[in-house]
């Protein structure tokens, strides 16, 4: 059981020392400090709490929540034009599905699958009720 661990933990340095996992937390950093996306997330969390609170009153304001709507809306759409943010998705993409990729031939493994050809198959959603057949 020992050795499966360190494999499992030379598995994490590897993935760790990987150009995607590199590229993610630069772009990380990037967004981290950019004053402006920054700005934006955090007015974007108050807009989100704004409308919490005014959809819990028992007097609602339907014109105050549309309003905060329209704002809310408005900041997302600056955050995710923001190029770091859309630097930061991207990698964070790219990253997710290497991990995926891992987990995903670890699992198989553990169901009898072939450790030489098992592989992730992103158009797999998982369900074998829909689906014409891997197996």
């Amino acid at each position: 059981m020992d050795k499966i661990i360190e494999h499992a933990r030379e598995i994490g340095r590897l993935l760790q020392q990987n150009e995607a996992y590199i590229k993610l937390h630069e772009a990380e950093k990037l967004a981290d400090s950019d004053e402006v996306l920054q700005t934006n997330i955090k007015e974007f969390n108050l807009k989100r709490l704004a409308i919490n609170v005014e959809t819990q009153k028992v007097d609602k304001d339907g014109e105050k929540i549309a309003e905060l709507n329209r704002e809310m809306q408005k900041v997302y759409s600056d955050i995710m034009s923001n190029q770091h943010m859309k630097d930061y998705n991207e990698s964070k993409q790219e990253f997710d599905q290497i991990v995926t990729r891992i987990v995903t031939i670890i699992q198989n493994c553990a169901q009898g699958e072939d450790p030489e050809t098992t592989d992730y198959d992103p158009s797999c959603t998982g369900s074998c009720s829909t689906c014409g057949g891997c197996g």
